[in-house]
């Protein structure tokens, strides 16, 4: 009996190990071809750096200003994902947004909620069940809040109000790059 165990534990491990390793292989982390990387920043943050209070629930809770440059030449559109691991619930996401046209290079500051954004993409749900962006709200001490950008080989036009779950699911095998800022912020 105790060698089935054993055999049982070793199979869930395998199983389990096989699990990550099909993770490892998501075509989320694909670079740009020819050694050029896509990047993603902000004029009122530094990667890594605090996120002004504007941007969050203790000021007016309004999208900060981001720019990207280095996209792939096949890139069709971009979604943007902006998520707290720390949250204490787990991962708590902010803003989903996505069919962001390739021309564009940049989100203004203060970006709409309304699901369709005429130029810019729809918005998804956030954590909050809220279309757009809601800004970091943490309840204690310093939280990091990734700004995750994809450029895809597609236009998804996906109907408005996707969860983050939803949109990793339909950009699997259209990723073409990945850029990402982390800022901080504390209460």
């Amino acid at each position: 009996m105790k060698k089935y165990l054993l055999y049982f534990f070793l199979s869930l491990c395998l199983i389990a190990g096989g699990s990550a390793m099909l993770q490892a292989k998501d075509p989320i982390n694909a670079q740009v071809k020819g050694g050029k990387t896509m990047e993603i920043k902000s004029t009122s943050f530094n990667h890594e750096g605090m996120i002004p209070s504007k941007y969050t629930c203790d000021g007016r809770n309004i999208s900060p200003p981001l720019s990207w440059s280095g996209a792939p030449e096949k890139t069709k559109s971009f979604a943007l994902i902006c998520d707290d691991p720390d949250a204490p619930v787990g991962l708590w996401v902010h803003w989903v947004l996505y069919d962001i046209p390739a021309v564009v290079q940049a989100l203004p500051e203060n970006v709409a909620r309304d699901e369709n954004l005429a130029g810019l993409g729809k918005n998804g749900k956030n954590t909050s069940r809220r279309f757009g962006y809601d800004g970091p709200c943490p309840p204690n001490g310093v939280h990091r809040y990734y700004f995750k950008l994809y450029a895809l080989d597609t236009m998804l036009n996906a109907k408005a109000g996707l969860t983050k779950d939803e949109l990793l699911q339909a950009i699997k095998g259209h990723v073409l790059a990945e850029a990402q800022m982390m800022g901080r912020y504390k209460r």
